[in-house]
């Protein structure tokens, strides 16, 4: 069976990919009959090994395999692999042995892109589009009351607000909230008190010691984050999204647009910084900007396919970061 879960809501896709995974087996064996694969850099042969693979003293085998799908995607001056012989995936994961399982995971995936058209029709196929309007204050609902709580309209508005489309961030949010406010309603006060704008502008100064190669002071304020409670996950998604909504900002910067707009396409708060976002943009090349975005994707690749533990992938995105901004920084 070969399972497509892609969408940029990262967050609901691990949750059903979880979700699979308890339909599959205990977890123990599960593990020990799981491989993970970095879609990016894999051949085929590698990947037809592994789905053919039976499983060991257990009922199923699962394989993963996350960013493949993305190779295929039409990008201009960009080269794809060989997706004549990519063809034979759909043929050889239908031999795979019925107790194999083939899991295809990566973000938002086009229409047109050549291996996706191709492996759909055999494929279950889920899409996470991220949440909006009535469907995130759904989805709020429904995460807090399973934490045993309740909310004021009130703080629904402001959560809404302040989680945005990233449903990783507003679920830690949430849980903090409900132990807050642990046998009574959580009001508008409660969301002001327990979650602040603060953390969220902290990593602002982090990102410019990274740009501005001061190695010890970004490990210091990263080490800071992770002290007053930030999750290395959490950190890195906020660093991810930074980077996303600086490379935005230099693209409307460069088409015109002004700073009122900006923060409306942007999709930020009013409260959001949006000032301070322009700034720190100013002073970067797109291609600056794309490189710091690309290894933030390549860390977390790492850490959820395994290869570094979270702490240790901070660790060396940081030191990787400050040393790589400094050796472009002459393309400026």
């Amino acid at each position: 069976m070969i399972y497509i879960l892609i969408g940029a809501d990262d967050f609901s896709l691990r949750e059903k990919l979880a979700e699979l995974k308890r339909g599959w087996g205990d977890e123990e064996s599960l593990a020990l009959n799981t491989t993970v694969f970095d879609g990016r850099h894999l051949t085929l042969p590698q990947l037809l090994n592994a789905c053919n693979t039976p499983p060991f003293l257990a009922a199923n085998r699962l394989v993963i395999v996350e960013g493949m799908l993305g190779r295929f995607e039409q990008k201009t001056g960009g080269r794809s692999p060989d997706f004549e012989e990519w063809k034979k995936l759909g043929d050889g994961a239908l031999n795979m042995p019925p107790s194999n399982v083939l899991v295809l995971i990566d973000g938002e995936v086009a229409g047109n892109n050549p291996l996706y058209k191709n492996l759909v029709p055999i494929s279950e196929v889920w899409h996470f589009a991220p949440l909006k309007g009535s469907k995130l204050q759904q989805w709020i609902s429904s995460r807090v009351a399973k934490c045993g709580g309740d909310l004021s309209p009130q703080a629904m508005r402001l959560l809404t607000e302040l989680g945005g489309e990233d449903l990783g961030i507003l679920a830690n949010e949430i849980d903090k909230l409900c132990l807050y406010a642990y046998g009574r309603r959580i009001e508008a006060e409660d969301v002001r008190q327990v979650t602040s704008y603060v953390r969220e502008a902290s990593v602002f100064p982090m990102i410019d010691a990274i740009v501005e190669r001061r190695v010890s002071v970004a490990m210091r304020l990263m080490h800071q984050s992770l002290t007053e409670g930030m999750t290395p996950p959490y950190l890195l998604v906020m660093l991810t999204r930074q980077l996303r909504l600086m490379v935005q900002a230099v693209e409307l910067s460069a088409q015109g647009v002004s700073l009122a707009k900006r923060r409306e396409q942007l999709g930020v708060s009013p409260k959001y910084p949006i000032e301070k976002l322009v700034q720190q943009s100013a002073g970067y090349s797109m291609s600056r900007l794309v490189r710091l975005y690309e290894k933030l994707l390549e860390t977390d690749t790492a850490i959820k396919t395994g290869k570094w533990k979270d702490e240790l992938g901070l660790d060396l995105l940081v030191a990787e970061l400050c040393c790589q901004v400094h050796s472009k920084k002459a393309s400026v």
